[in-house]
């Protein structure tokens, strides 16, 4: 959940290789998608750097949803644990549009 995350609390390109490594390499073959929800012009900028360092499997799992119902197209939101500052932020970026359908 990146939106309206200021940049300097968006974590850096070393920690977030660090997280990858950290998943069994099993888990990371399992994976079916990474998806980020609200990217900042900043988050896909960073991704579109360091996509050829990661692999071409994992470039293709990577995916960016604007919103929470765009995200409820793809998993049962109640299976995800959306903080309520995030709920907030979608609804006044995106209206009122029901994202449990």
């Amino acid at each position: 959940m990146n939106g309206a995350t200021l940049r300097s609390q968006i974590p850096s390109f070393g920690w977030i290789k660090q997280c990858y490594r950290t998943i069994d390499r099993r888990l990371r073959k399992n994976l079916k998608a990474m998806i980020i929800v609200h990217p900042t012009w900043y988050v896909k900028a960073l991704m579109a750097v360091i996509r050829p360092f990661l692999s071409s499997k994992f470039g293709r799992k990577v995916q960016f949803v604007d919103s929470l119902w765009e995200l409820s197209q793809q998993i049962p939101l109640e299976q995800v644990h959306i903080p309520d500052c995030v709920q907030q932020l979608d609804h006044s970026w995106n209206g009122s549009r029901d994202t449990k359908r």
